[in-house]
């Protein structure tokens, strides 16, 4: 008999269940280090395949396409995912489309369907889909770059079904790894939101700040540093709002509120290259005209952002060809 994984109800912060923190699997930590546990599972037939390439899933109406094992492309690397309550789940990943004697396997998968990244997608999928979805390309992320021990340059072998890789010369075992960054809503005494525009996007995307936390710093200490380098405004008060996972590679987002000392603007220069204070008034008409853009779908910034807005932004009413 059939039976679906159940879990307390989940106590959220301010911001709400996330699009990439919703789960609904068990990933079976305690299985997963079983020797003979991964390769007992390959080909089982109750056993379902998600293949990824190039970080892309296969998505039909809404979901993961899941294989059963005579579907799945030999080669890549095979990971444990975890089981949902009807089938174990495994991951197959490939950096590019596998070869066969016809050419690349992708492209002759009878299923239909698109192949399409985590931020195309994760929004309209599933609990479990989603989970499976941000699990799936963290893992993969991670596996594909891990090759080499960074003690003795020796190769690595995987094992604890893909969770642990071990230096053959060494012994010496390595984990996966997450980096925690924070992300910060600012305000003002007048309830204005500080948003700044990246180098990287040109100078008219703006977002709110954010910065990787460093050896041996709280998350509070991050957010009073990483504003005060990329702004010069001082802050106070942060109030941690809610997490994700961005697994492009391996971040965690902790998002944070936090009240500005005072309101005189000085980008570093090297990251934030525009700061300006906004009221609702003035975000909304930016944001329908155009002059702007601010982070939309499923990132943390864009839940932080309408969060202060009370709502959605409007949709620019000119968008580009």
């Amino acid at each position: 008999m059939s039976h679906t994984v159940s879990s307390p109800e989940p106590s959220h912060p301010a911001l709400g269940a996330l699009p990439l923190a919703r789960a609904a699997i068990d990933r079976r930590c305690e299985r997963r280090t079983e020797a003979g546990w991964l390769d007992a599972l390959r080909t089982r037939e109750d056993t379902r395949h998600l293949v990824l390439i190039g970080g892309r899933a296969r998505v039909l109406d809404g979901a993961l396409t899941l294989l059963q094992h005579p579907e799945v492309p030999d080669g890549g690397a095979t990971i444990y995912l975890g089981f949902d309550g009807e089938a174990e789940i495994l991951l197959h990943s490939f950096h590019e489309a596998p070869q066969d004697a016809a050419g690349p396997v992708a492209s002759h998968v009878t299923h239909p369907g698109e192949w399409l990244g985590l931020r195309d997608v994760a929004a309209g999928l599933t609990a479990r889909d989603a989970g499976l979805f941000v699990e799936a390309v963290a893992i993969a992320n991670w596996n594909h770059a891990m090759n080499f021990c960074p003690g003795c340059g020796g190769p690595l072998k995987m094992r604890d079904s893909g969770w642990v890789k071990v230096c053959i010369a060494e012994g010496t075992e390595y984990f996966p790894r997450t980096d925690p960054a924070v992300i910060v809503a600012i305000t003002d005494d007048a309830d204005r939101l500080l948003l700044g525009a990246n180098k990287a996007w040109g100078g008219t995307r703006f977002s709110t700040l954010a910065g990787f936390v460093e050896p041996g710093e709280s998350l509070e200490a991050a957010v009073v540093r990483e504003v005060a380098e990329e702004s010069g405004v001082q802050v106070a008060n942060p109030r941690y709002m809610g997490s994700q996972p961005w697994p492009f590679p391996r971040s965690l987002m902790l998002g944070f509120t936090a009240t500005a000392l005072g309101t005189e603007l000085v980008p570093d220069g090297q990251e934030i290259i525009d700061l300006r204070w906004f009221t609702r008034e003035e975000l909304a008409d930016q944001v329908r005209s155009g002059a702007i853009a601010v982070p939309s779908g499923v990132s943390i910034a864009s839940a932080l952002i309408e969060h202060w807005f009370g709502g959605v932004l409007p949709e620019p009413e000119h968008l580009e060809n």
